[in-house]
């Protein structure tokens, strides 16, 4: 793990404990409010588990084996702690009956046990999860690049709270974020690692979408992995391009690197589900409560992501390191490397 672990030359961050605690709650007060207001979304209670077997979990790249454990008053049946709340949210919009124009969002709390440890990475998640009702017209690149600039703005706003708050923390951001495809980043750069794709494209514009990320690329690989059952990275859209969801990217100075903030896309609808799932070999999922749901058409069209809070606050903050944010678990050799280092474990 200690491998993973980068330390900045000569960090200090720029608040203390206290300052940080403080700048914390103003940064999600203030993000949250902002996002509400610009896609139109209602807070609602989450989940901090699901039922094993109805196909609501999100299942990230597959390989990933959530918390599960038996729950004694349902006659010992077994629960799942979330990785996210990717394809709960869709249902949720049914339930709810949210019309079009509008979503949901929630405060979502995850563990992930197979994490590995570094600066940006931690087994405790938490993270703004949003859903909005689209139409059909609206499944399209444009409507996804709209939704884009508008999560764009708000980050820019957010920004701009804490530098009034805490004038040393000076704006960073670039007046507007750019899109590439991951089919044209890897023609830009054929030599590269998809993360080091990521690090030369995020370096030279500060602020990057990057679309199409789950379906195979040119050179038989995908940027990234996504499970099958929620983000449509496989319809076809311009320039020979496919894929309808994407990956919010700023560079980060004090890591001096790409940093992931969002992903996000247009969902999967009935017939893309049943092609995705197909291209995986996963056509078993079709069987589960969510897939039959949204298979038989009960479940609205949508677009929506997950907005990484500690990572936001991380960012706005100059933070080297994502404990310096949250309150979680980390080896003993890590709390003591970045202690010398004055980085400070929370």
């Amino acid at each position: 793990m200690l491998d993973l672990l980068y330390i900045p030359k000569d960090y200090k961050s720029p608040l203390d404990l206290k300052q940080t605690e403080h700048a914390i709650t103003i940064i999600k007060d203030s993000f949250q409010t902002f996002l509400s207001a610009e896609l139109r979304l209602r807070r609602v209670t989450a989940p901090l588990f699901v039922l094993k077997g109805t196909g609501l979990n999100d299942d990230l790249n597959g390989t990933e084996k959530p918390v599960t454990f038996p729950v004694h008053g349902m006659n010992g049946r077994e629960v799942e702690v979330v990785h996210s709340l990717a394809k709960w949210k869709r249902m949720m919009l049914a339930d709810y009956d949210v019309e079009p124009g509008f979503g949901i969002y929630t405060d979502m709390n995850a563990i992930r046990p197979d994490e590995n440890l570094d600066n940006t990475h931690s087994i405790y998640v938490d993270q703004w999860d949003w859903e909005q009702h689209i139409t059909e017209k609206e499944r399209n690149l444009n409507y996804l690049k709209k939704v884009v600039r508008g999560v764009y703005e708000v980050m820019k706003r957010t920004e701009f709270v804490v530098y009034e708050k805490y004038p040393t923390i000076r704006p960073i951001l670039p007046e507007e974020i750019t899109f590439i495809h991951s089919e044209e980043l890897l023609a830009m750069y054929p030599n590269l690692s998809s993360k080091e794709r990521e690090d030369a494209i995020t370096r030279k514009y500060g602020a990057v979408f990057i679309i199409g990320i789950g379906g195979k690329l040119s050179n038989g690989e995908p940027h990234d992995g996504r499970a099958p059952d929620y983000d449509d990275w496989s319809t076809p859209t311009e320039n020979g391009y496919k894929g309808l969801n994407g990956d919010i990217l700023l560079w980060n100075p004090i890591l001096g690197r790409a940093f992931e903030i969002s992903s996000m896309g247009i969902r999967v609808n009935s017939e893309v589900l049943r092609q995705q799932l197909q291209e995986r070999g996963q056509e078993h999922r079709s069987e589960l409560m969510f897939h039959r749901r949204l298979l038989n058409n009960e479940l609205p069209l949508s677009i929506g992501g997950g907005i990484g809070q500690s990572r936001l606050c991380m960012f706005f903050l100059r933070k080297a390191h994502i404990g310096e944010i949250q309150a979680s678990i980390w080896p003993e050799e890590m709390r003591d490397i970045c202690s010398k280092n004055n980085i400070f474990l929370v």
